[in-house]
This record gives structure tokens, C-alpha cells and sequence, in this order.
């Protein structure tokens, strides 16, 4: 009788836990509507705008490499750094400090903060005419990168080495949404010069990819929630295990007092 019933307790068990983490593919699938949606123009505008605390690299070239030497300070002439053995790796890099200035050799104070690189970068070439002939001006971001965190199959924080990234294509770095991650409910927190703000992201729908929040900018997090499902399946799993424990504990105990009673005879 002991043996049946333990049987009888696993199976329920099992049962429960089976039917709290079945999913349907209405849970798992990625843009539902596709079929029958109006899919509005991938928004275009996506280049970031630069931001306080962003690093800044940038490079100035010319037909004369004397003249435009100046523009293009390397950690060695800067007191106190040993340049690097790459010329590349050398250049300095610009910090954008909390009121939105870099310091530029030569031009001195320059507001950057709003700026997109392309704003920069005709910003930089118009003032360089006046003292150097054809400029060519090279402004990149040191420091994009994106977070991902939740439920996903490798969480963490991603250097991007383009600007250029939609949320796609930074969940398909983390592998993608585990199929216990919730889809309608991903969070998007995004620092706006020093304001968080934050919006929920929904990949069961083709909206997401007419969002303005369709292509990120430096230093977005994303943060994949567990769906209802999963939340469900582990307090069931932790509450059978409570009941499991329980029963075999209970069964070790009656077993002990049986054998007692058997033995005393």
C-alpha cells in the first residue's frame, strides 16, 4: 500500500508541474501579425545623438601629415602616458564631460553633447578649412556598448562596433529569449543625459519594428522578464518539492516505527 501511494504522489507531482510549464506558440512566437499588418518604413533615423560621459575617438588626416599633427595628440605627448606601439590604439581619446564639452587640441572648449557623429564630424571639418587644406575628420564612439539582461541564454554587456543595432540584433548576441522568457513584456531602459526613462518593448508584435526604440543607442539596457508560465512553474516545482519532502519524510518515519513494532514482537 506504502509503494502505491508513493507512486500515486509522483505522478501527480509531475502532472502538475507538466501542465504548468506547457507553452503554446502564441507564448513563444515572434511578431504574430505579421501576416496581416501594415508594416510602416524601418525608422530610419537612428543615429545617436552623443551624450555626457561618452568617450570620443577622433582622428584627423590631410595631404599634409605636418599640419594636421597637431589635431591628432597621442597618449605620449599627454604628461604622465606612454603611448601605445599602435598608432591606432595611441590616439587619444575624447571625453565628454557632465556639462557636454571635449577639450580639442588647437580649437579648444567644443559642445558636443547633442551632436550626432555626423554633426561632429562637419562641425570639426568646417573649422579645420580655415587652417588646414582638405580635411578629412574621423569621429567614432570608444565606448557602445548594450546590456542584456533576464531571460535570456548568455546575459551581459556587449561592445558594439558599429552604432548601428537593432534589439534583435542585441538579443541574437545574448541567444536569443529562452522559451521561458515573457515576449509582450520586455523593458527598455535607456539614459537620457543623466534622466532614465523606460518603455516596454512587445516582439509578438510587428510594431517594434517601426518603433523609434527599434534601433538602440549606447549604454541601453534590456531587461527580459520571466512569463507567467515560468514564474507559475517554479513555485509549483518548489511547493511539490515541499510536499515531496514532506511525504518522504513522513513514509521514513512510518517505515522506522513499523520496523520497531515488528522487531518488539
Amino acid at each position: 500500500m506504502k509503494p502505491n501511494f508513493s507512486r500515486l504522489v509522483l505522478a501527480l507531482s509531475l502532472a502538475a508541474v507538466f501542465a504548468a510549464g506547457c507553452t503554446t506558440s502564441k507564448q513563444i512566437l515572434y511578431f504574430q501579425d505579421i501576416d496581416t499588418a501594415e508594416i510602416d518604413r524601418i525608422v530610419s533615423d537612428y543615429e545617436p545623438v552623443i551624450k555626457r560621459d561618452d568617450i570620443l575617438k577622433i582622428v584627423v588626416s590631410g595631404p599634409d601629415k605636418l599640419v594636421v599633427q597637431p589635431y591628432n595628440l597621442t597618449l605620449g605627448e599627454i604628461s604622465g602616458y606612454a603611448a601605445s606601439s599602435s598608432p591606432e590604439n595611441s590616439t587619444l581619446e575624447y571625453h565628454v564631460d557632465k556639462d557636454g564639452y571635449i577639450e580639442f587640441p588647437v580649437l579648444g572648449s567644443i559642445k558636443v553633447v547633442g551632436m550626432t557623429r555626423q554633426d561632429l564630424v562637419q562641425y570639426l571639418t568646417r573649422e579645420l578649412k580655415k587652417e588646414v587644406k582638405d580635411p578629412v575628420v574621423y569621429v567614432s564612439f570608444a565606448n557602445f556598448k548594450v546590456t542584456v539582461l533576464g531571460e535570456v541564454k548568455n546575459p551581459g554587456t556587449y561592445n558594439v562596433t558599429s552604432e548601428r543595432i537593432t534589439i534583435l540584433q542585441a538579443l541574437g548576441m545574448a541567444g536569443d529569449l529562452s522559451l521561458t522568457a515573457r515576449r509582450d513584456g520586455i523593458l527598455l531602459i535607456r539614459d537620457d543625459n543623466g534622466l532614465n526613462t523606460h518603455v516596454k518593448i512587445d516582439l509578438k508584435s510587428s510594431e517594434i519594428l517601426s518603433s523609434p526604440y527599434f534601433y538602440l543607442q549606447q549604454n541601453d539596457v534590456i531587461y527580459v522578464p520571466a512569463s507567467p508560465t515560468r514564474v507559475t512553474t517554479a513555485n509549483t516545482s518548489q511547493l511539490w518539492g515541499t510536499i515531496l519532502s514532506g511525504v518522504t519524510t513522513f513514509m521514513s518515519v512510518v517505515s522506522v516505527v513499523l520496523s520497531v513494532i515488528t522487531l518488539s514482537k
